[in-house]
């Protein structure tokens, strides 16, 4: 298989823009020679997840109210990191911003593309461990619920369908991998 890009842009142009994302329209010839149009979405931000376990093997979630899906979310502690700063300096201030969690511990565990037929989101997700509590210092738009449990329940939760949010799928199921050795 070729790794080469088989499409051709013929022109863009910027459909919206807002400081988190924009949108670009591109007239294309697609893979099999034809005319087409892709929308790509550009994050101004990374994504950055936070896997925070305790001593005694418990996780911190986040809950709230996710507009786009117009449901509830139970997540990890996650937020945006400029691009062209430090992806580690984020994750603390989202960990303390929504948990009021300082971590001593740190390790980058994956980097994924969260949608990347649509978008060039990079999510960078790390584990952190060995915390001192403060208060939690949320967003203005942030309505959070933080509950604290057992990793193998979250785990279940994944399992189950009922922990959805990408990044954080993935950082639980890394992490549930990264103890059986992989």
């Amino acid at each position: 298989m070729k790794e080469e890009n088989p499409w051709k842009t013929k022109s863009s142009e910027e459909i919206y823009q807002n400081p988190w994302i924009g949108l670009t329209e591109h007239q294309v010839i697609n893979p099999s020679g034809g005319d087409g149009i892709y929308g790509v979405v550009h994050f101004k931000n990374y994504a950055i997840g936070i896997i925070a376990i305790d001593e005694n093997d418990n996780i911190f979630l986040v809950g709230q109210y996710r507009f786009p899906l117009k449901q509830y979310s139970w997540e990890l502690p996650e937020g945006g990191g400029p691009l062209n700063g430090i992806p580690l300096d984020s994750a603390k201030r989202e960990l303390l911003e929504e948990t009021g969690l300082v971590a001593k511990e740190w390790k980058e565990v994956l980097r994924m593309h969260l949608s990347n037929s649509v978008s060039d989101e990079l999510g960078i997700l790390y584990l952190a461990k060995d915390f001192e509590q403060f208060e939690a210092e949320p967003e203005e738009t942030e309505q959070l619920a933080i509950k604290k449990i057992p990793f193998e329940q979250a785990y279940q939760m994944v399992i189950n369908g009922e922990i959805t949010d990408s990044l954080s799928v993935a950082g639980i199921l890394r992490v549930k991998l990264m103890r059986a050795g992989f």
